[in-house]
């Protein structure tokens, strides 16, 4: 190669990053899914757009697109807080594996119908496109200014991580069905499935466990940190997969390992995760369109469409319905979470694999999954929102931390410098920095008020909008979360609106509730606390959650551990 082609390669290459990034200032005010933005990018610099890039190595894109979902994984995995499966594993669980195995046998059925494709073919297409992504699942959810509650969020997130091995699993057992249909039977595909998921899980676990001692012991530059984290990240990825196990469970249980741990450098690491997890799906999204033909989308579209109303429709809900048939949650949640099954990079992904194997109609496969991933980009990925405020399952954001800082004295581990913002209804406001109800290790090192930082003598007491910085240790961090997110009263009127109006005591007794309300008395609530009447019909209440008596809602407003510990009251209109 030139040093002149290698030039063109590289400003080719910046420029289509720079317009993908510079997208992103747009896009959330139109309300369009990121993503979906980069894959057009890359369609735009393709064959059949102005950059007339012709590009059709499925090998190269396989390898970069494979490498770039397991960053998005092992970032997902980061941000995942090992309190969320207190709600979301064992139904986020089914739905990765029952629900996948529906939705891939239901969209079989209408591919072998509508196309008149043999069963293991259609079955093929239902497993390409079976899995929700994780890439678009958490930008969405990270990038749409949207608070759902923990219970939702839990199952969206852990599913989308955690259902790609299954579809990898289905969509690798049809193809090789498919190459030996007289020597591979179901007794290989079993066998198949429970080694992927035993050492994918063992070797994430351990890997992850290896790579917190590795961060915590070696002395490196603070720059290196990060590295380590991802290239130890991609080692445990690679290798599960040279033992024939899952890497992509792998390295997202190791992400989960490790940002549930005290870690050297953890908000740095963090930070570089964020960074390098939205350059893979920029760059992944970005080949992934520069493979596409629209001219032969088009040939498709009819088809296309048509599976893809079956899948969002048909497929996903049923799929969700009977996956969290078992987990009691309210049905606007499941018909929620059966429209959030939002599809990306991999069934684009998948449905490369048919190439690499040589299969008949793997221009077909790959046709329809890319057109199946618009449809899911541009009518689920746009309505998050939405379909979110309609079902009303929106929570009002109590978020007030605005910045952290890791860092590291002498002789300890896992202190921060982090920053909140004074609400305007803060129960702060008025109090002097000595009296905060804050653990005795953390400690105020400044005050910000009207873009100037204080000197000590003028802290006095704190006002709306102050920006309060603590020395904290992350331990800590929740409780100082519910310290600065404390209100006096829920003043502003969507929280108010959503809450109620009043709050009632956890140990208020349900019989005095009821008499001073004339309510009815709900069945086995004799002698019983609002708390105790809560958790009998919601085992594992999140904030957000409501119960009905008579004409009035109570709405938990905090929660510790499985006990309620403030509920609003919401009155009739």
């Amino acid at each position: 190669m030139s040093f002149d082609t290698s030039s063109h390669f590289i400003l080719l290459a910046a420029l289509l990053f720079l317009v993908s990034i510079l997208a992103t200032v747009v896009t959330p005010r139109l309300g369009v899914p990121l993503l979906l933005v980069f894959l057009i990018v890359g369609m735009l610099a393709g064959e059949d757009g102005p950059g007339g890039i012709h590009f059709a190595n499925y090998g190269l894109a396989n390898l970069a697109a494979t490498a770039a979902l397991a960053v998005v994984l092992f970032d997902g995995g980061l941000r995942t807080r090992i309190e969320s499966f207190r709600t979301g594993l064992r139904p986020a669980l089914t739905l990765a594996t029952v629900g996948v195995l529906l939705t891939a046998g239901i969209t079989a059925a209408v591919c072998h119908w509508l196309l008149r494709l043999p069963v293991a073919e259609g079955f093929l297409i239902g497993s390409i496109v079976a899995s929700t992504d994780a890439a678009a699942v958490f930008s969405l959810l990270g990038t749409s200014a949207l608070a759902l509650n923990e219970r939702v969020t839990a199952a969206l997130e852990i599913e989308s991580g955690t259902n790609d091995p299954m579809a990898i699993f289905l969509t690798l057992a049809t193809i090789a069905y498919l190459q030996a249909p007289d020597s591979f039977g179901l007794g290989d595909a079993l066998r198949m499935l429970a080694w992927q998921m035993l050492a994918g899980a063992a070797c994430g676990l351990a890997g992850g466990w290896l790579l917190m001692r590795g961060l915590n012991r070696l002395r490196l530059g603070d720059s290196m940190y990060p590295l380590l984290a991802l290239f130890g990240g991609l080692t445990i990825f690679g290798a599960t997969g040279l033992l024939g196990g899952s890497g992509f469970l792998a390295v997202y249980l190791a992400g989960i390992f490790l940002g549930n741990r005290s870690l050297r450098a953890a908000a740095s690491i963090r930070r570089f995760h964020d960074g390098v997890a939205w350059m893979a799906q920029i760059g992944m999204f970005v080949i992934l369109g520069l493979l596409a033909s629209p001219h032969q989308l088009l040939d498709v579209a009819v088809p296309g469409l048509l599976v893809s109303a079956a899948l969002l429709l048909i497929a996903r809900p049923i799929a969700v319905f009977a996956s969290l048939a078992p987990f009691r949650f309210p049905w606007r949640e499941q018909l929620y979470i059966a429209w959030v099954g939002l599809r990306g990079s991999v069934p684009i992904v998948l449905a490369t694999y048919p190439w690499l194997a040589g299969l008949d109609n793997a221009q077909l496969f790959f046709n329809i999954a890319f057109f199946i991933v618009l449809v899911s980009l541009l009518v689920q990925g746009t309505t998050v929102a939405p379909v979110a405020r309609l079902l009303g399952l929106e929570v009002p954001q109590r978020a007030v931390r605005v910045h952290r800082v890791d860092i590291d004295l002498p002789g300890q581990r896992g202190y921060e410098v982090v920053s909140y913002r004074i609400q305007p209804n803060s129960a702060l406001i008025g109090m002097r920095h000595k009296d905060l109800p804050i653990p005795d290790v953390s400690r105020v090192i400044c005050i910000a008020r009207d873009g100037r930082l204080l000197h000590y003598r003028e802290w006095g007491e704190l006002r709306a909008h102050d920006y309060v910085s603590l020395l904290a240790a992350q331990s800590q961090l929740d409780t100082l979360d519910r310290v600065f997110e404390s209100v006096r009263e829920p003043s502003v009127p969507k929280a108010r609106q959503y809450f109620g109006d009043f709050t009632v005591h956890a140990d208020a007794q349900v019989a005095a509730l009821c008499e001073s309300y004339g309510l009815p008395m709900p069945a086995h609530a004799e002698g019983k606390t609002v708390a105790q009447l809560l958790s009998q019909h919601l085992p594992h209440p999140v904030v957000g959650d409501r119960l009905r008596i008579g004409d009035i809602q109570l709405v938990v407003k905090a929660i510790d551990g499985d006990r309620p510990t403030q509920i609003g009251l919401r009155l009739p209109h």
